[in-house]
């Protein structure tokens, strides 16, 4: 269709038909069971009729293309104007090929894998009849009690804008209308939903303006100019209002400051929420300041349906409103294609050839393997063919190594740690016992678990959180492992055996109790539905592990938010200065992260040259050169990630002590040197000033580069104006 046509469908429309297609249904709404796995949010009564589901604009949570046929064919039959429903779903890291979580997708440092594992979701939920996921949720995030950490790429606004372009790229490809293996993308939450207050889920989110621009709007607005069809509101507040109802925020910064004229969705329940927060009285009024603030979409409430109509005929909502609104899905809809092919990808036959295939299951295992983290290792690590490893621990044999968000995985399929284990080694090098369960241990599991491991060479413990300990309502205030799995680790200590922790969860832990124990720790995340093969060619060896840290770790919850890009206060703690009591400090823990952020071990040994700048002056039109020389010392080859990053030593408000501005990774054969340039430009050194107005400072600046945001090099120069 055409604008005229669209156009013209609108105006056939009655009020009632215009509204329906505002509003989103679970599937359980249009087939007579439900077997699409947990629902979350508040499930309430909706009060709405059967001629309204028959007239409704969407549907959330169903899969498989034969379920989304008989969907859609039935939709069509019973809706007067023939008009197809968008079908939705959350395909965040992985359809049925589950890739790893989105933060350890960050770890990978690699845009090119993320894109590729947003395409093959995109062409796995595709062929089984989705249109629309709701991915990448790009909130920073800095407070690792907050169980979304995981659905992030970390705590940097440089880097997350950088994935949340790659992921719409992969989602989205180039033209929605015509490639039937792509979906539409809807960026999350917005806004600022990663800052809720004590990490705690749905909670108060209280941002400066300045903070909100400078560190969480960026990625939001990198998805928009990559493209992205939707954008979904967020649970909080910001400034006071919540998201959902929120005028300013939504109309004055998204449409017109943003430019963005795609569809506007509500996160589960948000619109009646705002009855909760204490902005609505009724529901009535809750639609009144949704709609209002534009949100084209309620989802899973029925405040639209059930007041809109009364509200647009007494004259207190203009009717134009809903127009716009319509408007907008119905042309997503005619981008998606769906009044020329209403089925679109959908084929059940395709289904089964493409769907978890060898080719996506390879792609799998590599971006699993790129995104573990070598965060200790005192030479243990790689293991070698001829020792007798016990493999130990709640993970061992379990397949919850998925993470949230994989509803649709194929967890029949692919294999546990123990599996992919014996798949390399005889079934006499490896000795295994569960241990302890996540959070219980019993008498019996730890003396299997110690007469294992006095057999053993090495003791390699599989450890961590199950996958409901983080994700979507998912906050802890203790993010240690579990007291019976330290238990465990303490025991085996006694036995005087090197210890190899490979850790699985969704956050950064705190990890008394594990890293001071034992002799080397392997942070795999949720590594996907080929984690367990990828983690084992890391162990062994076939792998040299790359990835770095996106999110620090703290030294404790006590030092929570802790991140990279802080702030020097007016009484920095000083080296120098180590009895001074006076300054910006603990009396019981250092300042920083224990693995701060960018930070990740190799099998191998970098070696950096001091880095040279091609001038101590720059200007607009003059940039920088910077160069630096990697040599691997070592004897196997690797992949480094050389980082930049820059300090605005006197800005008109205070900045952060380093910023993250580029980094390269590069592949080193043994003994190979190379040499790493990046250019520094004007408009790397903006930020925005009291007055929010965007722009650089003249001045000295100093520029880092290094193996991570802690162990860099220093060269300053100045910028001339």
């Amino acid at each position: 269709m055409n604008n005229t046509q669209l156009t013209g469908l609108l105006e056939r429309m009655t009020l009632e038909e215009k509204i329906a297609q505002m509003l989103q249904l679970v599937v359980s709404y249009f087939v007579e069971s439900e077997e699409d796995g947990q629902i979350t949010g508040p499930m309430e009564s909706l009060g709405i009729t059967e001629d309204t589901v028959n007239q409704v604009g969407s549907a959330l949570g169903i899969g498989g293309a034969a379920r989304v046929i008989q969907v859609q064919q039935t939709h069509l039959k019973n809706d007067r104007l023939g008009i197809p429903m968008l079908f939705m779903a959350d395909i965040v890291h992985g359809y049925k090929t589950i890739f790893p979580i989105p933060l350890a997708i960050g770890c990978s440092w690699d845009q090119g894998l993320a894109e590729q594992s947003a395409a093959i979701a995109a062409k796995e939920s595709a062929v089984s009849g989705l249109h629309v996921t709701f991915a990448p949720m790009v909130d920073l995030v800095r407070d690792p009690r907050w169980g979304r950490v995981m659905e992030s790429t970390g705590e940097d606004p440089y880097l997350n804008s950088l994935f949340a372009r790659s992921f719409v790229r992969g989602f989205q490809g180039d033209d929605l209308a015509t490639d039937v293996n792509r979906v539409a993308a809807c960026v999350k939450h917005f806004a600022a939903y990663g800052a809720g207050e004590g990490g705690r889920e749905y909670n108060t989110v209280d941002l400066s303006e300045r903070q909100l621009r400078e560190y969480y709007l960026p990625a939001y607005k990198a998805a928009l100019e990559e493209g992205c069809e939707l954008v979904m509101t967020s649970f909080n507040t910001v400034h006071g209002s919540p998201a959902t109802g929120n005028r300013a925020l939504m109309r004055d910064v998204l449409r017109t400051e943003f430019g963005f004229d795609g569809v506007l969705i509500s996160d589960w329940g948000a619109v009646i929420e705002l009855i909760a927060h204490g902005v609505a009285e009724d529901e009535e009024q809750a639609a009144y300041l949704a709609v209002q603030a534009g949100v084209d979409i309620e989802m899973m409430t029925s405040c639209y349906v059930k007041h809109l109509p009364e509200l647009v005929r007494s004259g207190k909502v203009d009717e134009s409103l809903i127009d716009e609104a319509v408007l907008r899905i119905l042309k997503l809809k005619n981008k998606l294609g769906l009044f020329e092919n209403p089925l679109r990808g959908a084929d059940p036959e395709a289904e089964r050839e493409i769907v978890y295939c060898d080719e996506h299951r390879a792609a799998s295992r590599e971006l699993a393997s790129k995104s573990c983290v070598l965060l200790k290792n005192t030479g243990v690590l790689p293991l070698q063919p001829e020792q007798q490893i016990a493999l130990i621990g709640p993970f061992a044999q379990s397949k919850d190594i998925l993470g949230s968000w994989s509803w649709t995985g194929a967890e029949e399929r692919f294999m546990n740690l123990n599996e992919a284990i014996q798949g390399k080694m005889t079934s006499s090098k490896v000795l295994v016992a569960e241990g302890s369960g996540i959070d219980t241990i019993t008498e019996q599991q730890m003396q299997e678990a110690v007469e294992v491991a006095r057999q053993s060479d090495v003791i390699v413990l599989a450890l961590g959180e199950s996958s409901l300990m983080s994700g979507e309502g998912g906050s802890r205030t203790d993010i240690r492992l579990p007291e019976a799995q330290l238990q465990l680790i303490a025991k085996l200590r006694t036995l005087d055996k090197p210890m190899v922790v490979v850790l699985f969860n969704g956050r950064p832990l705190d990890l008394h109790g594990v890293e001071d124990q034992v002799d080397a720790v392997l942070e795999a995340w949720f590594p996907g539905s080929e984690g367990a093969s990828a983690i084992i060619d890391i162990l062994y060896g076939d792998v040299n592990p790359s990835g770095r840290l996106t999110m620090s770790f703290p030294q404790s919850v006590g030092q929570i938010p802790v991140y990279y890009n802080h702030y020097n206060t007016g009484r920095p703690k000083k080296e120098s200065e180590p009895d001074n009591r006076y300054a910006s400090q603990y009396l019981d823990s250092p300042n920083e992260p224990l693995y701060p952020f960018g930070y990740g071990l190799s099998y191998t040994e970098f070696k950096y040259e001091e880095m040279v700048l091609s001038a101590e002056e720059m200007t607009s039109d003059l940039p920088l050169q910077i160069t630096t020389k990697i040599t691997n010392k070592g004897n196997r080859a690797g992949e480094e990630v050389v980082q930049l990053y820059i300090r605005d030593i006197t800005g008109e408000v205070v900045r952060p002590m380093k910023e993250l501005k580029a980094y390269s990774k590069v592949l080193l054969q043994p003994g190979e040197s190379k040499e790493v340039s990046f250019t520094v430009t004007e408009e790397q050194l903006k930020y925005h000033h009291y007055d929010l107005s965007y722009t650089s400072d003249a001045g000295e600046f100093a520029v880092f580069v290094g193996p991570n945001s802690r162990d860099a090099g220093e060269r300053r120069f100045r910028l001339l104006k």
